[in-house]
């Protein structure tokens, strides 16, 4: 209770002390607040009015798939949009909402009113957070019933589709002389006003026409002979070549396929692009250009594949081993196939734009999946395969009864009068197939380039291996690279051609890129591929940056000012992981992903340290100590317990250090924390070195120990100051030991003056006569075994004489033996 009173006049106090910068403020936010209010509301009776006319267009285009999906498009954007206004009002809901916390709750029933300036501010907060919550319900209902309709744009898009399908019609009207009656007075109109557009542009649009035509054959030409400078090596398959690789035969199909439709597509593109450009297209005639220049592209990437697989003029260049004359034959019943759809598509095309009764559109479409259903049949009754005793063997049977099948199919849906069923099989049979196997000969391309040394046998790979220092493990990670981006690039350009050809709009693959580029939405979590995307980009180039800098500060900065290498090092790593922390904390900003959320992992991570990541922290912790306090660094020799040798690098986790033999030992960090570690080379190189030598008892002592400290001065290595000296340390149990101590510039070069050293003393003690003596050491005779016997005669005769021999001497020994026991007892005296 003393507090809140004592809250409330200090609130009265501000209050009346600042009243007219209050009541100014308060006017200008009422006033801005007010506007905004005003504006979010006339923004969402706008979105309310369209979403009015897009319901009763939704009713009126029922029967267009096309049109069901531009309406979904435009929905989609206006419920974005009334979310966005909805959006508008969040942080003068969050000013609201701290400003009542800080007023605190009204007072409870009973207790003293509050001052009036605080009610009154309490109610216009109050008054405005509604007005702003009642334009917030406006905008959520909107984009819920947006919601409503997109899902029932989405139902009767679905049962368009199968109504489509299982649609039946009657061939009695479709097959009646009155279609073919139809049939030629469509053509008539179709000729009728192509050449009247002739007739139109060649007189008045003559110059457009020319100009045009020669822009489009310029990017035709700029095309055909660039393409094939860059790329003939690629997608031209070289008759000299008598047995081509897996590899050379799948990249040539692919890219034979691939490259030269793209060119075309290119080519029929701008022409349309140029003649729309001069205004030389009519509205009907545009139609009809499109789409046969649609044909023209379906139907030559039918053609180039099967020829890139099949190969008929070049036999070993062919992916499947057919014969030649099968291979010409199913090059031109799939290129009919082609035709015979592409030709129907065009009729459709026509149809739709002249309103030609549906008995016209049935009958076409009958003849056309006939005659498709009789090609696959034929294709099935091929014998492509010639065994060895020169007989001809049919396909394989899962392949020729999938042929069968599916003509068959398409006969009996077209003989049942399910049109729509029979021209969907026949059409995902010719484009869906082309397309198919385009995509699975490039997934097997780029497979084939991705394993160990396939790169380096195509045709770039040789290339750069004879006009570049690439080695062959660059080509094969190239070649990795190459892999994937093919793989990616398949199925950007793949899976939409193939979406749309199973009925599928551009407005839904363009819905579902915009959805996958700005986020999906899983339980509670959001991805954004493009917010990932964005993120990777930022990192590395914050991780090059790193890396840039620390080269330029390292080759640049420390270098010239002849910092000491180790201090240059314990720099270098410390600017290179902040640098790296700092650019992963920047990605993940830029990827969408809030530092906060991160709160669990850090929590998850924490625990993880308690129990199994203490050595890892350990060892992270002492890293940091040492690049902080630098008990040693790069380039110094230090004793490490049992390790003894240079080290080469200090990193966060682990140190590196190169024995003198070589060998290259990894120490924890924590382990030259926790323990002792000897270092040579602290704070200079300066070190001492110790050389004992032993002489013989009974030498000049004196004499030998001027001779030793001569030796030490004469030396170039030996420092004069401080000044060499020899001890006498022992009498030893073979000799007088003496012991050298020399300093040297470089400890590094102990063991070099050790070895000049010991030579010296070796020779000065020759000339002197002085002797060293050694350790005299145990003579271990060996027994010779006797030799194997080379004469088995020779040997049983030396056997039985000493045989003869230890029996002769056993008997004596027995003789003897008798003779003492006989003998007279010695006489007493």
């Amino acid at each position: 209770m003393f507090f809140r009173l004592l809250r409330l006049i200090l609130v009265v106090i501000v209050a009346a002390a600042a009243q007219p910068a209050f009541d100014a403020m308060a006017q200008a936010i009422g006033q801005g607040s007010a506007q905004l209010i005003a504006d979010q509301t006339k923004v969402i009776q706008d979105l309310t009015a369209k979403t009015d006319g897009l319901e009763k267009k939704i009713a009126d285009n029922g029967e267009d798939d096309a049109g069901l999906v531009d309406i979904r498009l435009q929905l989609e954007d206006m419920s974005r949009a009334a979310l966005t206004s909805a959006l508008a009002f969040r942080s003068r809901i969050n000013d609201i909402n701290n400003r009542i916390e800080v007023l605190g709750p009204p007072p409870a029933q009973g207790q003293p009113p509050e001052p009036a300036i605080v009610a009154n501010e309490r109610g216009a907060l109050t008054s405005e957070k509604a007005e702003i919550n009642a334009v917030i319900a406006s905008a959520q209902n909107l984009s819920i019933r947006i919601n409503g309709l997109v899902d029932r744009i989405g139902a009767m898009r679905s049962e368009l589709f199968r109504s489509v399908l299982t649609k039946r019609y009657e061939l009695s009207d479709a097959l009646s002389p009155q279609t073919f009656s139809d049939a030629h007075d469509q053509f008539a109109g179709l000729y009728k006003a192509v050449a009247s557009w002739l007739t139109f542009a060649f007189r008045y649009k003559f110059e457009a026409i020319l100009a045009a035509t020669m822009m489009a054959l310029v990017l035709a030409a700029v095309l055909l002979v660039g393409g094939r400078r860059l790329f003939g090596r690629v997608f031209e398959a070289d008759p000299s070549v008598e047995e081509p690789s897996y590899l050379s035969r799948l990249s040539v199909a692919f890219w034979s396929t691939l490259l030269p439709t793209l060119a075309l597509g290119a080519f029929l593109a701008s022409t349309v692009f140029f003649f729309n450009y001069y205004n030389v297209l009519r509205g009907d005639i545009g139609i009809f250009l499109n789409a046969l220049l649609s044909v023209i592209a379906v139907v030559f990437c039918v053609n180039r594949l099967t020829n890139a697989a099949l190969e008929p003029r070049l036999p070993n260049w062919r992916l499947i081993p057919v014969q030649t004359s099968p291979a010409r034959w199913l090059v031109r019943l799939t290129t009919a196939m082609a035709v015979v759809i592409g030709f129907n598509y065009f009729l459709t095309v026509v149809n739709d734009k002249m309103g030609s009764p549906l008995s016209l559109t049935v009958a076409r479409s009958f003849i056309a999946t006939i005659i498709v259903g009789v090609i696959l049949i034929l294709m099935g009754l091929l014998r492509p395969f010639r065994a060895g005793d020169g007989s001809w063997r049919p396909w394989p049977a899962w392949l020729r009864y999938t042929a069968f099948a599916l003509g068959l199919f398409t006969i009996a849906a077209a003989f049942l009068g399910y049109i729509g069923l029979a021209i969907f099989v026949s059409v995902q049979v010719v484009v869906t197939g082309t397309i198919l196997v385009t995509a699975y000969i490039g997934f097997l391309s780029a497979r084939a380039i991705g394993e160990e040394g396939g790169f380096a046998d195509t045709s770039v790979g040789r290339w750069l291996s004879a006009n570049s220092s690439y080695e062959e493990t660059a080509l094969d990670q190239l070649g990795l690279v190459v892999s994937i981006a093919i793989n990616v690039m398949i199925v950007l350009v793949f899976l939409p051609l193939i979406l749309l050809m199973w009925g599928f709009q551009p407005g839904d693959i363009q819905a579902w890129a915009y959805k996958l580029a700005t986020g999906v939405t899983i339980g509670s979590v959001t991805i954004s591929v493009l917010g990932i995307f964005t993120g990777i980009v930022v990192f590395a180039i914050g991780y090059f940056l790193t890396r840039w800098f620390q080269g330029w500060l390292d080759g640049s900065v420390m270098a010239r000012g002849k910092v000491d290498t180790g201090v240059r090092n314990s720099i270098r790593l410390a600017v290179g992981y902040a640098g790296v922390a700092l650019a992963g904390l920047v990605g993940i900003s830029a990827a969408g992903i809030d530092l906060s959320n991160l709160a669990l992992v850090a929590g998850a991570l924490s625990l993880g340290i308690g129990f199994g990541l203490q050595n890892v922290v350990s060892n992270f912790v002492s890293g940091l100590i040492l690049l902080a306090e630098r008990p040693f660094k790069v380039g110094d020799w230090i004793v490490a317990g049992e390790v003894s040798g240079t080290v080469r690098k200090i990193s966060v986790r682990a140190t590196e250090i190169e024995t003198f033999q070589r060998q290259a030992v990894i120490l924890p960090n924590s382990s030259l924390i926790n323990n002792a570690v000897g270092n040579w080379t602290h704070r200079n190189k300066l070190g001492r070195i110790d050389i004992r030598v032993g002489v013989a008892y009974g030498s000049d002592v004196k004499r030998v120990h001027a001779l030793l400290l001569d030796v030490a001065r004469s030396h170039p290595m030996v420092l004069k100051n401080p000044e060499p000296f020899v001890l006498f340390v022992n009498f030893g149990a073979a000799a007088l030991e003496f012991e050298i101590r020399v300093f040297v510039a470089d400890v590094m070069n102990g063991n070099i003056v050790q070895n000049d050293i010991r030579f010296a003393i070796f020779e000065t003690f020759e000339d002197e006569h002085i002797e060293i003596p050694s350790t005299p050491r145990a003579v271990v005779e060996t027994k010779k075994h006797e030799p194997w016997p080379i004469d088995d005669d020779k040997t049983e005769v030396e056997t039985a004489e000493q045989e003869r021999l230890e029996a002769e001497a056993a008997a004596e020994m027995k003789r003897l033996a008798k003779t003492r026991r006989k003998a007279p007892k010695p006489d007493p005296d």
